[in-house]
């Protein structure tokens, strides 16, 4: 296999885009990415585009051939990639791999995705397709597991007495105009006929009792695993706030990020709660983006004198979750990568500088700090909470703000994280940079099987060698 380098990158602002299209965000970040590896469109050999809602909008085919054919990238071999959040890193892995394998010398990684909708309740349904569909009175099952219990309640409750908050306070809203419920009502009936036609109106039915109807199960996924967490290990809301804090922290230094603004600890405490101890400010938001990124052989490198620029890819693992109880006494999918990841690169946890990790609350970034060895199982919360993955810290983690702040464009994110990595490695992120940075890790998983993420991509990334 041959050594693979990352010369070019770039990620839109991700965020709010309801004028442009799936076409007008490839084609930004596209040529950004072409201008920023210094060569022209007809040199990339090949290009995986990886999307996971467009189909949803009606183009449920040929996705990346409809979106570059506009830049006029045309005739070579253009194939699209379905991977739920993990989309964008599985592109760059068969990037990464059509280089490594001779098969090409220069390819391409691009990602675009549009979550926003004018109807808002829409925005949510997307996240029902990353599961089995056929399996789906199973999945409604597991739902219902994770509701809470007595136990739950109860440290919920006493999590409200120490920050004063009353749970029956009525909320401060603007009364609804009789146009505005129509609207609602209007939505909401879209919405029930869609997914009704696609898994059947009793199963909408059965999910809608499951459901608050602002955030998708995967945030109940999440909480319960959190809560499990804290009962096993003694982690604390706290500890997830700190993590929260500390993103939205690193996503003022962030000119790509969605959200560019500070969220004190205790403000994320005081937030509305998702799902038990998940607060608003712990969730990644809904959001419009589009990334990209170039990876070429060594004999390019040298030939085109890129190598102040070029970033080694040490590691490129894709895998899929498997079937297994819940808890934490088998290796989960992030530590079983991860340390693949470790060997095929010749490295280990210590020896990594910086990370960006897949957290779509703030509990994934706790959970993988511990499967990608930074700490022993258990202690994710005490890393943070110790100020070790902080800009500063022994392990900076998600420096650009992460999902919880920089966004998440399901179909963009992986590269999201290439960008920001090969950024700090380039050494040019300004007030973010990690002092020194030469060896990093991003971690991005998609989808859910179980309890398990269905996809997960973790690369391993070294800094240019500047000769």
């Amino acid at each position: 296999m041959r050594n693979v380098y990352i010369i070019g990158v770039d990620t839109i602002r991700f965020g709010k885009y309801l004028d442009l299209s799936i076409k007008d965000l490839t084609r930004q970040t596209v040529l950004a990415c072409l201008k920023d590896a210094g060569i022209g469109k007809e040199a990339v050999q090949a290009i995986w585009f990886s999307n996971s809602g467009w189909g949803e909008m009606g183009q449920s085919c040929i996705r990346g051939e409809v979106a570059l054919r506009p830049i006029g990238i045309d005739t070579i071999p253009i194939t699209n990639v379905e991977n739920a959040c993990a989309g964008a890193s599985t592109a760059l892995h068969h990037a990464w791999m059509s280089v490594a394998s001779g098969l090409y010398d220069i390819s391409m990684a691009v990602g675009a995705e549009k979550l926003y909708r004018k109807n808002t309740k829409e925005n949510f349904t997307q996240f029902l397709t990353g599961v089995d569909f056929e399996d789906i009175d199973n999945m409604i099952a597991s739902l219902d597991a994770f509701k809470m219990s007595p136990r739950d309640l109860e440290s919920m409750q006493a999590y409200r007495r120490k920050y004063r908050l009353d749970s029956h306070a009525p909320r401060s809203v603007k009364k609804k105009d009789i146009k505005t419920r129509l609207k609602e009502l209007k939505d909401s009936a879209v919405v029930f006929i869609r997914l009704g036609e696609i898994m059947g109106y009793d199963k909408v039915i059965k999910i809608s009792k499951l459901a608050s109807g602002d955030h998708s199960p995967f945030m109940d996924i999440y909480g319960h695993n959190a809560r499990q967490h804290m009962q096993r290990y003694g982690s604390t809301i706290e500890q997830l706030a700190t993590i929260a804090s500390k993103n939205h922290f690193n996503s003022t230094l962030n000119p790509n990020a969605q959200y560019q603004f500070a969220v004190p600890v205790e403000k994320v405490l005081t937030d509305r709660i998702v799902s038990w101890p998940i607060t608003r400010s712990m969730c990644a938001p809904i959001g419009d983006g589009a990334a990209s990124a170039i990876v070429c052989s060594h004999d390019v490198v040298k030939r085109l004198g890129l190598h102040s620029q070029a970033v080694r890819i040490r590691a490129s693992i894709l895998g899929t979750g498997k079937a297994r109880a819940y808890g934490f006494d088998e290796p989960e999918i992030g530590e079983r990568l991860a340390n693949l990841a470790y060997e095929k690169a010749g490295v280990g946890p210590q020896d990594i500088n910086l990370a960006e990790v897949h957290d779509a609350t703030a509990y994934g970034e706790l959970r993988q700090s511990e499967n990608l060895g930074f700490c022993p199982k258990g202690e994710g919360g005490l890393l943070a909470e110790s100020g070790a993955t902080a800009l500063t810290g022994r392990i900076p983690i998600n420096t650009s703000g992460g999902l919880t702040s920089r966004g998440h464009p399901v179909g963009a994110s992986g590269l999201a994280q290439i960008h920001e990595l090969v950024t700090q490695l380039r050494a040019r992120a300004g007030k973010r940079q990690v002092s020194q940075a030469r060896l990093a890790i991003a971690e991005n998983g998609g989808g859910a099987l179980g309890v398990e993420e269905a996809a997960m991509c973790i690369h391993i990334l070294e800094a240019p060698s500047r000769r």
